[in-house]
């Protein structure tokens, strides 16, 4: 009995290592045919990219070779079209230089015009010289014959003041010496010329005046008052006293009527009424017989307050000092009141 279970155990062991093993080789197995489709299916994926990747080069090829040639072609032609330009305007610059040199040399430089332009400017350079130097000349006669005229003036200016020293039948004088076998030229100066007059003056101080050249120079003349206009932005005297003391001037609030309003707009309806071409009244294509029915809460004494649509506020008309409506002023604006009132010299 007992070796019969042995051996029952031992073919139970057996069975089980079997079954283990069997696990195992089926496990690997399994590994094995996932890794081997892991590799294909891979192979396969990397084929098709590299594939797209050479299509994809192709149309890249294509295109960038088609823009290329096209941009190319565009660079050629604006190569051409400059070079052409470049060309073209060193041919127009050649024609241009060509013609403005024969017409520099044919009207502008001419040098047979030149010439005669020359001859004909020295000669009148040499009329203007000698006019310059006839009117020098003259200018200098001018200045000696006035330095003559003042100095013969201040001679006979101290002559007259010094004809105390002219020689007498009994004494000679200084200029009239004995010694001399004629009298020197200040004598007959002396003798030609009348004495100063030495009148009493009022004024205490009076000093010899070289303009004058005598004593007796008559008084000058009160001079006007200087007039200088004040420099910068200032307005006429006259001005600023006319504005100072002109006369009244109401301001706007009590210069128009308070019903001004109203009147204007009466003479507006009156205007219209007189303009007009008909008198009757504008009457619609379509009239409505029927009379308007009104709504019930706005006829009935249980509808609706006409608060906000026929009164905002409470009234009390019999406390009014006056039945018609109030009406506000607007307070006038200092600047329109004070306008064209300021007297001020300086900028308004």
């Amino acid at each position: 009995m007992v070796r019969l279970l042995r051996q029952t155990d031992q073919i139970v062991e057996d069975s089980y290592e079997r079954k283990n093993e069997a696990e195992l080789q089926r496990q690997r197995e399994y590994l094995s045919s996932v890794k081997i489709q892991a590799n294909f299916r891979g192979s396969q994926v990397r084929s098709y990219f590299t594939h797209l990747n050479n299509c994809a080069t192709v149309i890249q090829k294509s295109w960038r070779g088609y823009v290329g040639r096209q941009s190319f072609r565009v660079i050629v032609k604006n190569s051409v079209l400059i070079m052409k330009l470049n060309h073209f305007n060193a041919m127009a610059t050649q024609v241009q230089k060509i013609w403005r040199g024969y017409y520099v040399r044919k009207y502008v430089y001419n040098y047979y015009s030149q010439k005669r332009y020359l001859e004909a400017l020295i000669v009148k350079n040499a009329i203007v010289r000698s006019e310059l130097e006839d009117y020098t000349e003259q200018q200098e006669n001018l200045r000696r014959r006035q330095t003559e005229h003042e100095e013969r003036k201040l001679n006979e200016f101290l002559a007259r003041k010094n004809h105390h020293l002219i020689s007498t039948e009994v004494i000679p004088g200084i200029y009239n010496s004995p010694f001399n076998p004629y009298p020197s030229e200040q004598e007959f100066l002396l003798r030609s010329v009348a004495p100063l007059k030495h009148e009493k003056t009022k004024k205490i101080g009076h000093s010899y005046d070289p303009t004058c050249r005598s004593y007796e120079c008559p008084k000058p003349k009160q001079l006007p008052p200087i007039v200088v206009k004040p420099q910068g932005p200032f307005r006429d005297p006259t001005e600023v006293q006319k504005q100072r003391y002109k006369g009244f001037q109401p301001t706007l609030r009590v210069a128009t009527s308070f019903t001004s309003l109203e009147e204007a707009r009466q003479i507006l309806k009156a205007e219209e009424w007189v303009t007009r071409l008909n008198d009757d009244i504008f009457q619609p294509f379509k009239r409505r017989d029927r009379k308007y029915e009104p709504l019930l809460h706005s006829t009935s004494k249980f509808g609706h307050l006409p608060f906000g649509t026929k009164y905002y506020r409470e009234e009390f008309l019999d406390k009014h000092i006056t039945p018609k409506p109030f009406k506000t002023l607007v307070p006038p604006i200092p600047m329109f009141d004070k306008l064209n009132d300021t007297y001020s010299q300086g900028q308004v």
